[in-house]
């Protein structure tokens, strides 16, 4: 009988990127502050899309699809990261409609056996001159399919 974990970023849906827990994310008791969470799960959508072409760069976005904001955020804890160092963050995509989507993420241990936090984001693409919602190009449809949740 084997003792090996499964690879934690090999999931049959979405996407896994490693997040990193720096001393100033944590809190007076040494626990990863509520805050940071929204943070974190930022900088891992950012690393998969910037991976992808979709980024700002030079100060000039790649794309329009790098204009959107955050129009929903719920999270529940489950289990507290106590210090530093990287934490898996699982993520895909529940919808993807004309101008918005809906991620849903959870917060893991590297090893891929504690779910610390679990939640949803939704967002919308905005027209950056009128800040109206405007409908994703074909380029974002392609790489956000990767990352849809099979029905």
């Amino acid at each position: 009988m084997s003792n090996a974990v499964a690879d934690p970023t090999a999931v049959e849906y979405g996407h896994v990127e490693h997040a990193m827990v720096h001393f100033d994310d944590l809190d007076a008791m040494g626990i990863l502050h509520n805050a940071r969470y929204a943070l974190l799960l930022e900088r891992a959508l950012t690393a998969y899309w910037s991976a992808n072409g979709v980024a700002l760069q030079n100060g000039q976005a790649t794309t329009p699809d790098v204009f959107h904001a955050v129009r929903e955020f719920a999270i529940t804890y489950r289990a507290p990261i106590t210090g530093t160092g990287p934490v898996g963050v699982h993520f895909w995509l529940e919808h993807l409609g004309t101008s918005s989507a809906v991620y849903a993420f959870r917060f893991h241990s590297l090893d891929g056996t504690t779910v610390y936090a679990e939640g949803r984001r939704a967002v919308v693409r905005l027209d950056p001159a009128t800040l109206r919602p405007a409908p994703w190009t074909d380029t974002a449809r392609g790489i956000a399919s990767a990352l849809l949740r099979p029905a």
